[in-house]
């Protein structure tokens, strides 16, 4: 099984992308790992916010397989504490055999297209985050439930 995270534009605040490097490399140690970060649109302003996410919403389905089990990070997804999202991954590593694809969506969220073809939502919290600053934070819960999964000193409870 692999894991895939796909964004949509480039990370480019330096403090930002450089933690996130940080847990993309940490992650490798446990799983195949890919970051696929899809170019924000250009020439976006004579559009509005629906056209906006049907047009990222395409690329984004192209970044997926079919066999693919796509999690959507969505304000309207799922909360779990840190120890409960290691124990869903820990049944999805060990008996799905798909592809784990977590999918960060542009400013204005999913088209309909991603949703009706995502398996499930995850949040990461009620407040609001930057979409740059949620890959960081999500690749440190990735790395977080690895070393929960291995009984490694790194999360505390």
């Amino acid at each position: 099984m692999r894991i895939s995270l796909v964004t949509v534009g480039k990370t480019d605040i330096p403090w930002v992308r450089d933690g996130l490097e940080t847990y993309v490399s940490r992650i490798g140690h446990y799983v195949p790992f890919t970051l696929k970060e899809i170019p924000e649109l250009k020439g976006v302003s004579a559009l509005d916010r629906e056209q906006i996410k049907q047009r990222e919403g395409e690329l984004i389905l192209r970044q997926l397989a079919p066999s693919d089990e796509v999690v959507l990070l969505d304000e309207r997804g799922k909360q779990q504490r840190s120890v409960e999202f290691a124990r869903w991954l820990e049944g999805r590593l060990s008996h799905s055999g798909r592809d784990l694809v977590f999918v960060i969506g542009g400013a204005y969220g999913f088209s309909e297209a991603v949703y009706a073809r995502a398996d499930g939502k995850l949040s990461l919290s009620q407040m609001t985050f930057s979409h740059q600053l949620v890959r960081t934070i999500f690749a440190e819960q990735l790395y977080r439930a690895f070393t929960i999964l291995r009984g490694e000193p790194y999360h505390h409870e």
